[in-house]
């Protein structure tokens, strides 16, 4: 049986009770939900890594290959970045493979610099050589075809990566997302210089191909070393 006190107690002071009671029950709600919308995040960002990487494993192989065979400094070069982006998706991977993907996010994104760096130097050296003294690049059906086909891929693998990481705030999944974009614009470039080779037999179009990616390449380390991709 209640006494008077409870009886007579305000109801203002039950009714804000309740409000409080609400109120946390919300905040433990939308905790709950932005936990579950992060880890999915993650699960994502690792996806879209590994179907970044079984690609280009694949695109690599068929450009260096096609490149060799050719003798295209841009075509080897495109084959070379292929490479690095494995390696930067790799660094991603690896990252996300952790329980607190934050504390390697500083590591993951110097990995993916070098990496940018170790491009930008061969592509240099070889697009020099092409142009004083070295042989001139051949007619390459193989490599317009994977450049045609990575100019497709890459825009939606791209795209893909870079939203989930800006909605994670990762600096390391967009510079991988970022990595991804720029062999969409080689790709047309590259594809540009091995169409302009083969119909007008300007051979000096693929070591100028080469000077772009260098460029590019340059620029991308420099962020992904500041760690800028986010901002």
């Amino acid at each position: 049986m209640c006494d008077d006190g409870q009886q007579h107690r305000p109801a203002h002071v039950n009714e804000a009770g309740a409000d409080a009671c609400g109120d946390q029950c919300c905040a433990r709600t939308a905790t709950v939900s932005a936990d579950a919308r992060r880890r999915a995040l993650q699960r994502r960002v690792r996806w879209l890594v590994g179907a970044t990487i079984s690609y280009n494993v694949i695109e690599a192989v068929v450009a260096i290959s096609a490149g060799a065979a050719a003798s295209s400094t841009a075509l080897i070069g495109f084959g070379l970045d292929s490479i690095i982006e494995v390696a930067s998706a790799v660094a991603v991977a690896w990252q996300f493979a952790g329980s607190d993907p934050e504390a390697r996010e500083r590591t993951a994104l110097k990995v993916i610099a070098v990496s940018f760096f170790a491009l930008a130097l061969y592509v240099a050296v070889e697009s020099v050589r092409s142009l004083f003294g070295g042989e001139a690049a051949q007619h390459s059906t193989a490599g317009i075809v994977v450049a045609s086909l990575s100019l497709l891929i890459m825009p939606l693998l791209s795209y893909a990566q870079r939203r989930a990481g800006h909605e994670l705030g990762s600096a390391s999944a967009v510079a991988d997302s970022k990595q991804t974009l720029i062999c969409t614009y080689l790709s047309g470039v590259l594809l540009f210089g091995l169409v302009l080779n083969s119909l007008l037999g300007w051979w000096w179009a693929d070591p100028l191909v080469g000077s772009v990616i260098t460029a590019v390449a340059v620029n991308e380390g420099r962020r992904a070393w500041r760690g800028e991709h986010c901002c």
